[in-house]
């Protein structure tokens, strides 16, 4: 049996950064940069972003951070799964750890964007019971930008 372990990292260590890596190469191929909101590993420290890395079986799987706000909001950042690793549950794994670190630092809304070629994504969200919302934000105007929140607290 695969043991899940999903722990804060750095977004600068070896392994968060090959995700985030990875990440945005497979935004590449849909995506113009201009169309690309991810924040860099830099930023994700400079905002204070927490960051959790998924290992199955001490292999970096997956990742994702929630970036909290001050008005009790947060937003979904970076979450990623490599293709090896989907189809296993690993990304609602992720966005269950995301959803109850907000909720646990008061965030009543948790706010995210993902892109309009990622269908996955997409259907976890409304699975989860993520509302579509117009884009906010930086993402207003963003032809390519689907924007959820989900009501946590």
């Amino acid at each position: 049996m695969t043991e899940i372990v999903i722990a804060a990292e750095r977004p600068d260590t070896r392994d968060a950064m090959a995700l985030i890596a990875e990440l945005e190469v497979a935004l590449s191929r849909g995506y113009t940069p201009e169309q690309r909101f991810g924040f860099s590993v830099e930023k994700l420290i400079a905002q204070g972003v927490a960051f959790f890395v998924l290992r199955a079986d001490d292999a970096a799987a997956a990742c994702g951070g929630v970036l909290l706000e001050a008005d009790n909001t947060a937003e979904v950042k970076r979450m990623f799964v490599r293709d090896a690793y989907r189809g296993r549950g690993y990304a609602k794994a992720i966005l269950d750890h995301l959803v109850t670190y907000a909720r646990q630092h008061g965030t009543r809304l948790l706010r995210l964007e993902t892109g309009i070629y990622q269908p996955e994504a997409i259907g976890l969200y409304e699975r989860y019971g993520f509302t579509r919302i117009p884009p906010f934000g930086t993402y207003v105007g963003s032809e390519t930008s689907v924007c959820y929140e989900l009501v946590i607290g």
